[in-house]
């Protein structure tokens, strides 16, 4: 790819990223908004474009599991070696939500009713003089089955766990603690 394409694809994925963002945050209400910027090299920011193309989102799409007694769930990525919300890919046909929720099943086995959208997330991405961004999706959900069994067809997450404090190595952490911060308190 020269680097006109590169840059071509970047304002491709923008513009995605905004319809994509628009969308879904005019669908739902009463959630937290973060930016993360990111400093990546030429050939991960060609994947994360393309991604971000395609679907609008980098990342994929997550859920923030939780039980009434304010716990949350978080699966091992062995891959980053920490704790993550259960999450990933979008697939073609696949809405947000859905990818969220199938992720769900596949990298914790719970089942859970889903409450709407709890974080979206501008992520940045930078290379050099190429930029681009896409969205983050977070979705809430309270759990109505509670042990965890992995099924993950890319084996990348190798356990699960509920959390009352979450662990120091916790993926974006301090969104989570004041995603938690909010839900909870707004229920005493």
């Amino acid at each position: 790819m020269t680097l006109d394409e590169l840059w071509f694809l970047a304002t491709e994925a923008e513009q995605r990223a905004e319809q994509a963002y628009h969308r879904l945050t005019e669908r739902h209400t009463e959630f937290l908004e973060f930016t993360r910027n990111y400093e990546v090299s030429r050939g991960r920011f060609r994947t994360l474009a393309n991604r971000v193309s395609e679907s609008g989102a980098p990342y994929g799409a997550h859920t923030i599991v939780y039980r009434p007694s304010n716990e949350l769930l978080l699966v091992w990525h062995a891959g980053v070696d920490m704790w993550v919300l259960p999450g990933g890919g979008i697939q073609s046909d696949e809405t947000y939500r859905e990818a969220a929720e199938r992720e769900l099943g596949e990298e914790a086995g719970v089942e859970a009713d889903y409450e709407g959208l709890a974080i979206a997330t501008r992520t940045a991405i930078r290379c050099g003089d190429y930029s681009t961004w896409g969205v983050l999706p977070v979705f809430q959900a309270c759990a109505e089955t509670t042990t965890p069994t992995l099924r993950d067809p890319d084996g990348e997450i190798t356990d699960a766990k509920w959390f009352a404090e979450l662990p120091e190595n916790t993926r974006d952490r301090e969104q989570l603690v004041e995603w938690k911060e909010e839900k909870f308190s707004s229920r005493a």
